[in-house]
């Protein structure tokens, strides 16, 4: 009610997401820069009903489409409008990061149960989200990808921080991955000083880590911290 150009908007109950078509519609119409924050129970559609035939399983299902429909409705009745009309769509879940939990009668298993630090099964992209929410980056912050060394590698906000979640480096690959890092970064010219993250339990051994830290660090790359 009563948005600036640029303010965020929250619906707690978002249903079929009508906020969201709003709000992108105001933004097309006057050019303004208004984001918006939709929170939605994955509630189940009722079998028999046409939007569950239709393959909506849960309300949220529902408003994604609605969105993603409006979105493209927007930019053809606006062809003369830049501004973005893409969004995110983020699923709560418990941390990907395991909790330190000893057992006191076994200390030595609790260690090599914990030599992962990362719950199994969660994708590069979940580690990287939360990492960003640790940080208390804007998950609007662009993000961009590259393949170095045959690894994804990730940039946030243009370089100021970057990150390499891959399962496993080998230490002939550590060349090769900072080489790739190290022109990267050169290319992005951040605006501030660079972190980078890399999975702790993707090293074989303690020299790998140490010397892709140390060729990062010797190209200005100075905050290596592994996760």
């Amino acid at each position: 009610m009563g948005t600036e150009s640029e303010d965020i908007v929250l619906d707690f109950f978002a249903g079929s997401c009508s906020t969201a078509h709003t709000v992108m519609q105001m933004n097309a119409e006057d050019s303004g820069m208004r984001r918006f924050i939709l929170v939605q129970l994955p509630e189940p559609t009722e079998q028999g009903t046409t939007a569950y035939k239709q393959g909506f399983a849960t309300i949220v299902d529902i408003g994604t489409e609605r969105i993603r429909r409006a979105g493209k409705k927007i930019r053809e009745e606006n062809p003369d409008y830049e501004g973005d009309l893409g969004f995110k769509v983020f699923k709560l879940d418990s941390s990907n990061i395991r909790a330190w939990n000893p057992d006191a009668s076994d200390l030595e298993q609790t260690l090599y149960d914990h030599v992962e630090h990362l719950v199994p099964g969660r994708s590069e992209e979940d580690v990287l989200y939360e990492l960003l929410l640790k940080r208390g980056v804007d998950l609007a912050t662009p993000i961009e990808s590259r393949t170095v060394a045959g690894k994804s590698v990730y940039s946030i906000g243009y370089g100021v921080l970057i990150a390499c979640l891959a399962p496993s480096i080998a230490r002939g690959e550590v060349e090769e991955l900072a080489s790739g890092i190290i022109s990267w970064h050169e290319e992005l010219q951040p605006a501030a000083d660079t972190h980078i993250f890399f999975r702790d339990s993707a090293f074989g051994d303690d020299v790998t880590k140490t010397n892709l830290a140390a060729i990062l660090q010797q190209h200005g790359i100075h905050h290596v911290r592994s996760l």
